[in-house]
């Protein structure tokens, strides 16, 4: 089947009817609704199914339980199932210029492929083996799917055809962070809502480093809150929320780069309580019992002492900000970093990374047995069916697992072929599991599984059945202003939408007489649009605030007019709307004049990328003045455009252009010498020429006359044909002084004319 490289195209609306049902009345659903999320429907790695195989015989053949084998959909993405269609994250062409990303669709009782969905790694270090970090998450009462790139695009996809409804690349809008690490999260579906989190670094108050959880309309994208937890953390991570009803109230419980666990509620953001866990991030997803107990674990420093990992018992009963520690045990010592929990029948089963498993007493945490060593190391979860627990390790390794009164027992264990090795977790559906290895996902059924058929009709009448809890207090508590950020274009109205809360975070009747006023250069017309004033010069920002009573909601916006840009550097630094730049740069007079300097001061932030504009921005040129500081080793120094960056490197003394970094799986360089101290003026142009990007880089001692020939000039046949324009720099050797930074659109046939 051809790749497909759907275009970003905003849906209409959908039924949003609430699908939150809770785990007393799943039981009957779960087997209609297939494993639809990370950890199946309920979150908990728990499946309601019977007749699965006891036995593997690798090599196929007579008597084989292998059902099918996809080699093409091999990777580390646990893969969803619904309505008879499997959804995983895998990686597109490897090792070769069209090496990308992508989520397929495969039949679920064939693994036939169906459609794929092929989006480029752009302006990020995740390095090609840790591609489908993370795992698609499917709506159960729309179908649609959303996954998270490894370059932080986040997209919204028809399940049936694979076509993007909607997109938002939140490296250019938010200034995710996408890194080496490779750490990317899972995004979750919660009524109305996907939720996605990752380290930002954005503009104005946001522009501080901090983990955040964005939470977007489902049908149109539209941002609906952001909620931040303490600055500056020690990591990313890839913890999945995971919701739950406590004290009556519908709760989202995550755990963050910061190291603790938060407790949030998920229509609104508000944070209810956090709790210390570890000194750096938590990579694990919670489990919660029917009393409100979380439990979770880390395999790093904890809070206090010098003890690496834990697994901890909250009473999220009693936990609140103001609250004192609701922990209630803590077992240190267990190095639970990367396998998350699982909790069966009042015992909590934990793998450690050296892949030790440890049978918990869930009620004191003390140890039941002695465990079973299990292989290595291990990267996926546990998941417990028909009466057992499955487990695969890192290294390849499958068991089946038998609890018993003294701990647990092997009950089988087989070793899959050379080089599969396992980074995702275990699916089940229709009495199968679904077993992802880099080599190729298998399908596992005994004879007795028959094919899919899924029952649309029992999962309508549970969604109709089960609408959520009912709501008694109508008093409002919170508003919320939709969207709460967006890029506004002066003269062009941006709707605005109120929605009103009550304490407990559920949706109540919004007041019909808010009042709006705005603080900046617009205004909220009779139909609640916001427009930004035509007579705005310059980048600026408006806030919104609409007001009910005692209570306001706020909306921010980056006002952002059309090009031409031209940006010259007063005393107040960098300009309101650029994305990743404010923290880690800082004004500086130079001769007088005042400039940008990138400082080396910050050292998670020496290397790093900002942008100034949409990312639906295409065709245009970016220059700017730059300069090393006086140091013994040179800083890199570069410009993007479209989704590529013109690198002036200056250990290697080249000048590149690439558009993912780890990969360079498009990657043109010159020899260019240039020294410190010395500024230089620097030009990247991006035009689209018969669909194909054309990219030309220049660069000349500043006040000398341009040169007519461009230094570097590089098509891309696996195209980004938009992006924001942004400054890219490594300020790990030597501080970085910038200048005069313009951008603008591309005359008619202007890279011809240069050329000729």
């Amino acid at each position: 089947m051809s790749p497909k490289r759907y275009p970003s195209v905003l849906t209409s609306c959908f039924c949003l009817a609430c699908f939150w049902l809770n785990a007393a009345a799943n039981d009957a659903v779960n087997d209609a609704a297939d494993w639809t999320q990370w950890r199946g429907p309920n979150q908990n790695g728990i499946a309601q199914a019977s007749g699965l195989v006891d036995d593997v015989t690798w090599s196929g053949g007579a008597g084989s339980n292998i059902r099918w084998k996809n080699p093409q959909a091999g990777g580390i993405s646990t893969p969803v199932i619904f309505n008879e269609r499997l959804y995983t994250i895998v990686r597109h062409q490897p090792g070769t210029p069209q090496d990308a990303e992508k989520v397929i669709c495969l039949d679920a009782n064939t693994g036939q492929q169906l459609w794929e969905n092929v989006y480029n790694v752009f302006l990020s270090d995740v390095p090609a083996e840790r591609i489908g970090w993370s795992n698609v998450a499917c709506d159960p009462a729309t179908g649609n799917v959303y996954a998270l790139g490894a370059c932080c695009l986040l997209q919204s996809m028809d399940g049936q055809t694979g076509q993007t409804f909607w997109s938002r690349s939140l490296s250019e809008e938010f200034g995710m962070l996408s890194t080496y690490g490779g750490r990317t999260n899972t995004p979750v579906v919660f009524e109305d809502l996907v939720i996605i989190s990752g380290v930002t670094t954005g503009w104005d108050e946001t522009a501080r480093p901090a983990h955040r959880f964005l939470a977007f309309d489902k049908a149109t994208g539209a941002l609906a809150w952001v909620a931040s937890t303490r600055p500056l953390p020690e990591d990313t991570t890839y913890s999945t929320p995971v919701f739950t009803i406590i004290n009556g109230q519908d709760v989202m419980i995550a755990g963050a780069g910061d190291g603790f666990l938060y407790g949030m509620q998920p229509r609104t953001g508000n944070i209810l309580w956090s709790a210390p866990i570890s000194r750096r991030g938590i990579n694990t997803s919670a489990v919660v019992d029917a009393n409100g107990q979380v439990y979770t674990a880390h395999g790093e420093e904890n809070p206090t002492g010098t003890a690496m990992g834990a697994v901890v018992r909250i009473d999220a009963t009693r936990a609140g900000l103001a609250a004192a520690s609701a922990e209630v045990w803590r077992t240190p010592e267990l190095t639970v970093g990367k396998s998350s929990p699982l909790l069966v029948d009042g015992r909590l089963y934990v793998v450690e990374d050296s892949s030790h498993l440890h049978v918990l007493d869930a009620e004191t945490g003390n140890e039941i047995g002695a465990g079973l060593k299990l292989g290595t190391s291990m990267r996926g979860s546990l998941i417990y069916a028909d009466g057992k627990i499955y487990a695969c390790t890192a290294t390849g390794y499958f068991h089946l697992l038998k609890p018993t009164e003294d701990g647990i027992e092997s009950v089988y264990k087989s070793r899959l072929p050379r080089g599969h090795e396992v980074g995702g977790s275990l699916a089940v559906s229709k009495g199968r599991l679904y077993l992802p290895t880099t080599e190729g996902l298998y399908c596992l059924a005994g004879e007795g599984a028959g094919d899919i058929v899924s029952d649309r009709n029992a999962i309508a009448t549970a969604v109709d059945a089960h609408p959520g809890a009912v709501t008694t207090d109508a008093t409002i508590s919170h508003l919320q202003l939709i969207p709460a950020e967006a890029i506004a274009v002066p003269g062009v109205a941006l709707p605005l939408r109120l929605v009103a809360y009550n304490a407990i975070g559920q949706r109540v009747e919004t007041p019909a007489n808010a009042t709006f006023e705005v603080s900046g250069d617009g205004r909220v017309d009779a139909d609640h649009n916001f427009v930004a004033s035509t007579d705005v010069v310059g980048h600026t920002a408006a806030i919104v605030t609409a007001r009910f009573g005692d209570h306001v909601a706020t909306s921010r916006f980056r006002v952002v007019p059309p090009l031409p840009w031209q940006f010259e550097f007063s005393d107040n630094g960098v300009p309101v709307t650029w994305i990743g730049a404010r923290y880690r740069h800082e004004p500086r007079k130079v001769d007088g004049d005042p400039v940008l300097v990138k400082i080396t001061t910050i050292a998670k932030g020496t290397r790093s990328q900002s942008w100034m504009g949409s990312p639906d921005m295409r065709d245009y040129t970016v220059t700017a003045d730059v300069k090393a500081g006086a140091a013994s080793k040179l800083p890199d120094i570069g410009l993007i455009a479209q989704r590529y960056t013109l690198d002036l490197m200056g250990t290697n003394q080249q000048l590149q252009i690439r558009t993912w970094p780890a990969q360079n799986r498009m990657a043109r360089s010159v020899s260019f010498a240039w020294r410190a101290d010395t500024w230089y003026s620097i030009k990247f142009q991006a035009t689209s020429e018969k669909g194909q990007p054309v990219l030309r880089g220049k660069v000349w001692p500043r006040g000398t006359l341009e040169p007519r020939e461009w230094t570097l000039t590089a098509t891309d046949p696996a195209p980004n044909l938009q992006g924001s324009p942004g400054l890219f720099g490594n300020a790990t050797n030597a501080e970085i002084f910038i200048d005069n930074v313009g951008v603008a659109a591309n005359r008619p046939a202007e890279s011809e004319r240069v050329d000729r």
